[in-house]
């Protein structure tokens, strides 16, 4: 049985997150009872895309990604999962596995509300059930945007326009595992590729690249070749 405590910081958390966002205090602390803790190592695995759905993960602490891994091994980064964060949505209200691997970058920790519980929720809370909908509708446009940058953007664009959502101010802090590698998985290609990229943006005096951060020096140009600008 969880502690006053240990309920009172779940529900702290839920409603941070959007789909819990009107529920009253009472449905709340239903949802805070049927959540699950975990906790993950640097590298472990969360959930294995193909598996049976468990339920929503909800991020309290750590950072983790969800990928799709191709046939030749490479990993396309569909999403940075921060704290807040909820994912694994979509399989729970769709009767399909895990659309995603999701990994932890960090020690994390993670709340898991079960499946059968959400279903339930879904029925007994239309405020739920129209949040559900509006989440499923964002994560589709996601995904357009997604495939649209993959298929009409240059890696030059995808880059700056990735540095610019980033950014706090003109600052752009880099986690300890934001390699290149980690950035090319998310921009859909390969290390060397966002090398030359980020040479490109630094000579022409766009971004400063330094050991755990990146200075935006011209935002307006940046804008520009993300295309954010006419």
């Amino acid at each position: 049985m969880k502690s006053v405590e240990t309920l009172q910081n779940i529900t702290q958390l839920l409603r941070t997150v959007s789909y819990f966002g009107n529920l009253d205090d009472a449905a709340l602390v239903l949802v805070a009872r049927s959540a699950i803790r975990r906790v993950y190592d640097e590298g472990q695995v969360i959930l294995l895309e193909g598996e049976p759905c468990a339920g929503l993960y909800i991020v309290e602490s750590g950072w983790l990604k969800a990928i799709k891994i191709g046939l030749d091994g490479r990993e396309q980064v569909l999403q940075m999962l921060k704290p807040g964060d909820a994912f694994n949505l979509i399989s729970i209200f769709t009767d399909v596995p895990n659309q995603a691997t999701v990994t932890a970058l960090e020690a994390s920790q993670v709340w898991i509300i079960p499946r059968s519980f959400l279903l339930s929720l879904l029925v007994d809370q239309p405020s739920f059930a129209i949040q559900v909908v509006k989440d499923l509708a964002g994560r589709v446009m996601h995904l357009i945007r997604l495939v649209e940058d993959l298929s009409l953007r240059s890696v030059e664009a995808r880059l700056a326009r990735l540095i610019l959502e980033q950014s706090e101010g003109d600052l752009v802090r880099r986690q300890r595992w934001a390699t290149q590698a980690a950035m090319a998985a998310r921009l859909g290609t390969v290390p060397d590729v966002v090398n030359r990229a980020l040479r490109k943006l630094a000579e022409d005096g766009m971004i400063a690249v330094e050991r755990h951060q990146i200075k935006i020096l011209n935002q307006e140009k940046l804008k520009i070749i993300a295309q954010l600008v006419d």
